[in-house]
């Protein structure tokens, strides 16, 4: 090793020796150390060995021992699994006796279920005989019943028969009463109702009990209910439909064909149904047949479908119609067909007079032919956009004024055709096809247009014998009777209220002076009851429809209605007058009308 430059070599070299010497003695004091363990060892492997040769023989021992004692662990196992294996044959043989016991327990229970079952089954069958004897009875006894109840059918269709022909020999007036279902503005409508009147709100108290008995429960604070009954020809419940009322209508439509006149009038409060029953339903938009279901239409537009239906099946051109619509508002009577000098519609005020015949006319009325139904109800539409109008709180569209739809239908005929042979229906009927051109000009000028058209002596004689003979169908919709402190109206409309009640009083006064075969009838204390004098007290087949609410809060007008129709049927005018239609009107066309 190369010293330091600037150190001197000797003490270098003798401070490395001096390291070397330390290290020297610290290994020598690690030798010391060593050898000194080494011993210790060596005492400790002679010590070991001399236990090793100890543990030999005492291995030898202790295996000798460990030999005998499994031997004998070994017996006592064998002794042990002996035991328990003599347990386990006597507890198989407790559970074989145990499982024959079983078995035949089971057999005895399985003998006496299946017995019961046996006798069930056989209780079952029984069972099921006796219930097919009882299907058997049901069957026949269903038989019977239905049988019984197609006789009562026919049996009551030939009472009702009977009793309409009563009627029509008595002229009695037909009275048939219909109940509308409760309605969303019957609750609207209840805000002024005494409070008397209100503690039974929307509550139903007039029923049909069958169709020709209407029940009323009627009940005053602090009195027990009292159920009145009110008999009719028909009665119609709240559920029965317009195709059911004018069901009982069609026959009179074929009176009308025959040579009978025949009115249909509908009576009752406002908001009864009455403009519903003659028209259909009404809407805010369209006061006038808003029909979009034609199962809605009401009496107005299926009888005139009727009529031209069996205008149809008559000889071509031996039947025409007019029609005329007129309403009767605060006491005087509108032409509700007739134009102003511009030709538009507007109702016209006409009067009514009695002719010397007796019979009640409205001079200058229009009378508007019609070749259809379609156009028939076209005109009725027009008539109704004039009809007065006003809300009350009882019904947002009351009608203020009756309504008369009159259809006239007129047939020619020779002056000698009124008693006619068979014979000489040929005749008739060749007459009828040559005055036929000349008849839809509504006969103004018949005399002078049939005389023109002769071409021959004997057609200008047949001609001048020919003869008008008119049927009357007239279709009243009547404005309802009212009480004020219901409706609430004030102004014009009270005043509009005030005929209302006074015009339909007058109407009962009249059925009342007949029913008593009084000298003199009030006709004229009204004009309605002047204008339906032919109808209410002439030769008309009268059929008064009509139109009450259930509900408890209208009971004072329903009451009054039944009552008005109670009088109405007890009315015997006579038996009703036939046109002289000729027998012609009983052949069949070739070809049917347009």
């Amino acid at each position: 090793m190369r010293p330091r430059s600037g150190l001197d070599p000797g003490s270098v070299w003798a401070q490395r020796l001096r390291q070397l010497e330390q290290r020297l003695r610290a290994k020598e004091e690690r030798i010391v150390v060593l050898e000194t363990e080494n011993a210790a060892l060596h005492l400790k492997l002679a010590e070991y060995q001399g236990l090793a040769g100890r543990s030999t023989n005492e291995v030898l021992q202790l295996y000798s021992a460990h030999s005998q004692q499994q031997k004998l662990q070994k017996s006592s196992a064998v002794i042990q699994m002996y035991g328990a294996i003599k347990r386990l044959k006597r507890d198989l043989k407790s559970l074989h006796s145990f499982a024959l016991e079983l078995s035949k327990d089971f057999q005895r229970q399985s003998k006496t279920y299946l017995y019961q079952v046996l006798t069930a089954v056989q209780g079952i069958q029984l069972q099921n005989e006796a219930v097919q004897m009882f299907q058997i009875k049901a069957f026949d006894l269903e038989q019977s019943l239905q049988e019984l109840t197609e006789r009562y059918e026919k049996e009551k269709q030939k009472r009702r028969a009977l009793h309409n022909s009563l009627v029509e020999l008595r002229g009695n007036i037909r009275v048939h009463c219909r109940i509308r279902p409760l309605l969303p503005f019957d609750t609207a409508a209840g805000h002024l109702v005494s409070q008397d009147r209100q503690r039974n709100f929307s509550e139903e108290v007039a029923y049909a009990t069958d169709d020709e008995t209407v029940l009323v429960k009627c009940s005053r604070p602090g009195h027990a209910s009292i159920n009145k009954t009110f008999q009719f020809e028909r009665v119609y419940s709240a559920s029965e439909s317009q195709d059911a009322v004018f069901a009982d209508v069609a026959p009179l439509l074929t009176s009308l064909l025959d040579g009978y006149n025949v009115c249909i009038m509908a009576y009752g409060q406002t908001g009864s149904g009455k403009t519903y029953t003659m028209l259909g339903p009404q809407s805010e938009e369209n006061l006038v047949f808003a029909i979009e279901d034609e199962s809605e239409l009401g009496i107005i537009p299926r009888a005139t479908q009727e009529v031209f239906r069996l205008i149809s099946e008559k000889p071509p051109g031996s039947y025409w119609v007019e029609v005329s619509v007129v309403e009767v508002y605060n006491n005087e009577i509108f032409d509700l067909l007739a134009k102003d000098s511009c030709g538009k519609g507007s109702g016209v005020k006409r009067d009514v007079v009695t002719t010397r015949e007796g019979k009640s006319d409205v001079p200058l009325l229009t009378h508007e032919t019609v070749e259809s139904a379609s156009e028939f109800l076209h005109l009725v539409k027009k008539g109704l956009q004039l009809r007065v109008r006003h809300p009350t709180l009882v019904h947002a569209h009351s009608s203020r004024s009756h309504l008369i739809v009159t259809l006239t239908i007129t047939t020619v005929v020779s002056g000698d055709s009124f008693g006619t042979s068979w014979e000489d229906e040929q005749t008739s009927q060749r007459l009828h096809k040559e005055v036929s051109c000349t008849f839809p000009q509504k006969m103004k000028e018949s005399k002078s247009t049939s005389s023109s058209r002769a071409s021959s002596p004997a057609q200008l004689e047949a001609t001048e014998k020919m003869k008008q003979v008119k049927a009357r169908l007239q279709l009243v919709d009547l404005a309802g009777s009212e009480c004020v402190g219901m409706s609430g109206v004030t102004g014009t409309a009270l005043r509009e209220t005030s005929f209302i009640n006074r015009s339909l009083s007058a109407l009962a006064d009249v059925l009342g002076a007949i029913a008593e075969q009084r000298s003199h009838v009030p006709y004229r204390n009204s004009k309605l009851t002047h204008l339906l004098q032919d109808s209410v007290g002439g030769d008309a087949k009268l059929l008064v429809m009509l139109c009450i609410s259930p509900d408890q809060k209208y009971l004072t007008e329903s009451m009054q209605s039944l009552g008005f129709g109670t009088r109405a049927r007890q009315v015997q005018r006579g038996q009703v007058k036939k046109k002289n239609f000729p027998v012609l009107s009983k052949i069949k066309p070739k070809t049917p009308v347009d």
